[in-house]
């Protein structure tokens, strides 16, 4: 990566992440989002020679970010194939699992990909290039109710049923290929003195919708409890609720409904330690140097290699 460039992605709570792994020098890592490599940069700074890392990422583009180290591999895949890609490497269990879940700058800043509403650009968010369902495809092809359940779920918006009339109509008319079509669309909708919150949930809901976000997430945090070794350790950054939301239950009783399983004497059933009472969030700092984290949420939890069923 050329140093004098524009920074691809700022990792965010960086320290606070790198500690919460509790990484071992000789230890063998995953960075399920590998991105612009900053967090990966910082893990391979606490290793040794013998240490390894490998770094998730299903854009083509994050590989030019790849450091030339012998202890690091760049693994092209989407995360939910954690256990596979792994085994295929020869690697059946790992000390540390990192995940950042934000989309990087890269991603946002990079005009012709579509992710933002700063740009008008064509209706892409695929970050996986290779991938079939793009932004255009959802706004135009899939049905009312469809559309309706992506935005009130995904993106919690209020009024979905109104999005959707608007999107209707003017579908029919001509199909909406661009970010301008679709802002001009929906702005009769649109909250006055709200815009910018109101397209980016609008922006998310889509954007999930393409990528299948929450369903590859649920996938990676179900096979963490395969990969991990006990006393390993999971971090993940999460950046809007329903992320969040998945991420704690899942620490707290090692299931996505967050209901607690109890054995015969009651006692509750869980193969974490959850080291994260609250959620940590950036420091007023790290805000003023990146305003982007500023949604930011850490939550990590040890393995402690128990099943449910034991």
């Amino acid at each position: 990566m050329n140093p004098n460039s524009e920074p691809y992605h700022i990792p965010v709570l960086l320290k606070e992440s790198l500690d919460l792994l509790d990484l071992q020098p000789g230890g063998i890592y995953a960075d399920l989002t590998f991105g612009g490599g900053g967090h990966s940069r910082g893990i391979l700074e606490r290793l040794s020679p013998k240490g390894r890392l490998y770094g998730f990422d299903q854009d083509c583009d994050a590989r030019r970010n790849a450091p030339q180290d012998d202890r690091f591999c760049f693994v092209e895949s989407n995360f939910r194939f954690l256990h596979g890609a792994l085994r295929y490497r020869g690697v059946t269990a790992v000390d540390g699992i990192l995940a950042d879940l934000g989309v990087s700058s890269h991603h946002f800043d990079t005009q012709q990909r579509g992710f933002s509403f700063r740009f008008d650009a064509p209706l892409d968010m695929r970050m996986n290039q290779r991938a079939r369902l793009s932004a255009a495809q959802v706004i135009n092809d899939y049905d009312p109710q469809m559309l309706m359940r992506i935005f009130r779920e995904y993106g919690e918006l209020e009024g979905a049923h109104r999005i959707v009339r608007c999107i209707e109509q003017q579908r029919t008319q001509h199909p909406i290929e661009r970010i301008g079509e679709l802002i001009d669309t929906v702005a009769p909708v649109t909250p006055r003195g709200a815009e910018s919150k109101f397209l980016a949930k609008l922006f998310q809901a889509i954007r999930i919708e393409v990528n299948g976000e929450m369903d590859a997430l649920e996938m990676m945090l179900e096979q963490t409890l395969r990969v991990l070794k006990p006393g390993g350790r999971l971090v993940v950054i999460t950046y809007h609720s329903l992320e969040d939301r998945m991420v704690k239950n899942f620490m707290r009783s090692g299931n996505f409904s967050g209901t607690p399983v109890k054995d015969f004497f009651g006692r509750v059933q869980t193969p974490w330690q959850v080291l994260t009472r609250k959620a940590l969030v950036p420091s007023a700092a790290e805000l003023e140097r990146n305003p982007r984290s500023r949604s930011a949420k850490l939550r990590a939890a040890l393995y402690t290699g128990e099943s449910l069923s034991d």
